[in-house]
């Protein structure tokens, strides 16, 4: 019989330093894809605030803080990063675990825009992409969730 051994998805990738670039895996805990029934989103955004923090974010944008964390994940959904979702949140969404189906990372440095401005097709610059501002948008030729978390620091 094999044995199986878990391993995070970026293991012996990260961390990885090149200049003034940092690049390190995050483990936010659960993740959750957040998806309001129809005429929920409101009672959901309010049950969010109650259980998490937060509220339901708008489109292109993240609520909460690192550690928990609602992400914009397209439209009608959220991806909740952290805590595991309160029970009350299925009254008024629907809830599926997404936690072992992404790998989470995070880019900081003083040229972080200029890094993915060579990978993703959107103006990540400061004075337009701002901090709590998200995008889900093709890396590379995968989909992903590039999140600014700071002035030099972005969570993909």
């Amino acid at each position: 019989m094999a044995e199986l051994i878990a391993k995070s998805p970026c293991e012996g990738l990260v961390p990885a330093t090149i200049g003034g670039m940092s690049l390190t895996e995050e483990h936010p805990g659960a993740m959750c894809a957040v998806a309001p029934f129809k005429g929920q989103q409101k009672a959901l955004s309010k049950a969010l605030e109650a259980a998490h923090g937060m509220a339901f974010p708008a489109p292109n944008r993240a609520t909460g803080k690192a550690g928990s964390r609602a992400v914009w994940f397209g439209r009608d959904m959220a991806l909740l990063m952290g805590p595991a979702p309160d029970a009350t949140l299925a009254e008024h969404a629907a809830l599926t675990d997404q936690s072992d189906a992404w790998a989470v990372v995070k880019l900081d440095g003083k040229d972080a825009e200029d890094v993915l401005a060579r990978l993703v097709p959107v103006d990540l610059r400061n004075q337009v992409f701002k901090r709590g501002h998200t995008v889900r948008v093709e890396l590379k030729h995968m989909m992903a969730s590039v999140t600014r978390t700071g002035p030099q620091a972005f969570q993909i």
